[in-house]
């Protein structure tokens, strides 16, 4: 296996990138999600996410502090918990990613293919994916530089949106907030509305748990920074690209371009140019956050397997030190996603959402765990017990508002988590349970062992007794065309290869060395029969056959006798009382 170490160490900028082009791709979406559930009051729903993703930085940068590994919740909970509880986050969390990759690559395409409408959409989100695979084998450096491009335009891009936008309200003023304002609550009381309204926004900040899954490829103090960076970037834009949209729009007017709200207000605010601008960066940030699933996965799946958790083979490295066995193998998944779902992502979405909500719960669950089972850990920063139970509660509340606002969802969810769960267990217990199967087939084979070895050695015998049978062949003459076809006969009819070749002399007759030299030739030519010659002196008849087929315990019809014009040998027994003639 190689093992090449990694020397590329991700400064700040390149750290917050890859895992701020997740978080920040947000805000082409979820500015649509909470007004539809919070109407006016949606961006002080957006407020309250970023106070909960403010009690999060330092809930990550105590845990990580500590445990500065790969492996984000998963490596939380394997420190304070065990193995099986620390999976359960481990397959939550690569859930996550594989919807995040599959959902931003598809929606990606989406915005491309209302700039080209012929673009196929199928084949363009699996080409995409396979750009970002390659991305992703070419190492994290590679990857780095790609992941900086997309996010600097992606934050130029949202800063001339508010640009525009404010400028747009100095010249037009705020009537339509100001009408926007005094509609009806769609969703019943200002309570009901923040609540719903804050469970989607909460899906504003998904990508803030994969810098925890990549920090030993950053360089030392980054990964708090990456933190910070993000909280900074989603507790502004999406905020007040929210409450511009709220001052612009008119709120029947947002339900009609929820898909691509946030380019109908570019639109509106700036026209045409500023509207293709927004779609643009909407396909490269939403590309962008396919690169933090593979970047993210990669580092989970790497602890995870360095945990046995998973088989040695996806630790295999190529020269430039990336494991290209869970790139390529995270590819496939996604690919085989895309295609089981048709390319309608509506059921994965809810798999994407309570995967992360899942996620970052148990990460607080973490953070709280190590404050009481490893206190002694030195960690730069320390999160107050009531910020944490406040973080947890808050997460816990907003998937408890997604399963309210969208149940089907929730059920597609534990579609996916069970079999995954399933596979992790297989992967955890794979010792366990081939000793059960051993000790499983021991117990059956047990009461018919005596049974099996009997018969076995009877059938050893049988074969033993077949194979060493012996055959006799009478002859008097030297003719070594009878004696090959003798030889051939045996090596093809019988089961031995055992054959003693007997010729009877008269009383006085000399030694017949033609036919031993004859049996020589043969004797190497059939190296599969052994063959035995003797020479006996007497009359032959069925008296000297009585008394050698005694002597050698060979039965009559195991003998054979023949003379030079025959063509086969015959069996004694088959000659009845027919006179014997050699």
């Amino acid at each position: 296996m190689h093992t090449e170490s990694k020397s590329t160490k991700l400064n700040e900028l390149q750290a917050t990138a890859i895992c701020g082009n997740d978080i920040s791709s947000s805000c082409l979406y979820v500015s649509a999600l909470t007004i539809l559930y919070a109407g006016q009051f949606a961006w002080i729903s957006l407020l309250v996410v970023a106070v909960v993703l403010f009690l999060f930085q330092r809930i990550y940068g105590e845990v990580v502090g500590a445990l500065p590994l790969n492996g984000g919740a998963y490596n939380a909970l394997l420190n304070t918990t065990s193995k099986q509880m620390a999976s359960v986050a481990a397959c939550l969390t690569i859930l996550s990613y594989m919807a995040t990759a599959v959902i931003s690559a598809s929606e990606a395409m989406h915005y491309l293919h209302n700039m080209i409408p012929v673009l196929p959409l199928v084949i363009a989100t699996i080409v995409l994916l396979a750009i970002f695979m390659g991305l992703a084998l070419n190492g994290i450096g590679e990857s780095a530089i790609v992941a900086v491009v997309i996010f600097i335009t992606h934050l130029a891009a949202l800063s001339l949106l508010v640009i525009v936008g404010c400028f747009y309200l100095l010249t037009h003023g705020i009537e339509v907030f100001q009408a926007n304002w005094q509609l009806p609550i769609a969703s019943g009381g200002i309570m009901t509305a923040l609540f719903l309204g804050f469970s989607a926004a909460m899906l504003g900040i998904s990508g803030f748990e994969s810098s925890a899954n990549f920090v030993e490829e950053q360089a030392a103090g980054v990964f708090r920074k990456t933190l910070r960076n993000m909280w900074m970037v989603v507790s502004f834009f999406n905020p007040a690209i929210t409450l511009l949209a709220l001052c612009i729009i008119p709120l029947a007017q947002v339900g009609a371009h929820k898909e691509s709200l946030l380019a109908f207000l570019g639109e509106t605010a700036g026209g045409r140019w500023l509207g293709l601008i927004i779609s643009v960066d909407a396909v490269l940030v939403l590309s962008g956050a396919v690169l933090t699933s593979f970047v993210g996965v990669t580092g989970l799946i790497e602890r995870i397997t360095l945990d046995r958790i998973l088989p040695n083979f996806f630790l295999v490295r190529n020269k430039r030190g990336v494991n290209y066995r869970i790139v390529i193998g995270f590819f496939i998944l996604c690919v085989s996603v895309l295609f089981a779902t048709q390319g309608d992502l509506g059921a994965l979405a809810g798999v994407y959402t309570f995967s992360f909500l899942a996620v970052m719960a148990l990460f607080g669950l973490g953070n709280l765990l190590l404050k009481i089972k490893r206190a002694k850990l030195p960690r730069p920063v320390k999160a107050h017990p009531i910020a944490v139970l406040i973080a947890v509660v808050c997460v816990s509340a907003a998937f408890w508002g997604n399963a309210l606002l969208n149940p089907s969802s929730l059920f597609v969810f534990f579609q996916y988590l069970v079999p995954s769960l399933g596979f992790i267990f297989l992967m955890l217990n794979r010792g366990r349970i081939l000793r059960i199967l051993l000790y499983s087939i021991d117990y059956l084979y047990r009461p018919v062992r005596h049974y099996v070895l009997k018969s076995s050695l009877y059938l050893r015998k049988m074969l033993h007794k077949i194979n060493s049978q012996e055959f006799v062949f009478f002859t008097k003459g030297d003719d070594v065309a009878v004696l090959n076809t003798v030889l051939q006969y045996v090596q093809n009819n019988e089961k031995t290869g055992r054959l003693k070749i007997v010729t009877v002399m008269n009383p006085g007759q000399a030694f017949n060395e033609p036919l031993r030299h004859d049996l020589e030739v043969l004797d190497r030519a059939y190296p599969e029969v052994k063959i035995e010659y003797l020479e006996l002196v007497g009359t032959f008849g069925p008296e000297l056959i009585e008394e050698y087929s005694k002597k050698w315990g060979i039965p009559k019809n195991f003998m054979f006798i023949g003379s030079p014009g025959d063509r086969f040998p015959y069996r004694l027994s088959e000659l009845g009382g027919v006179r014997l003639i050699i």
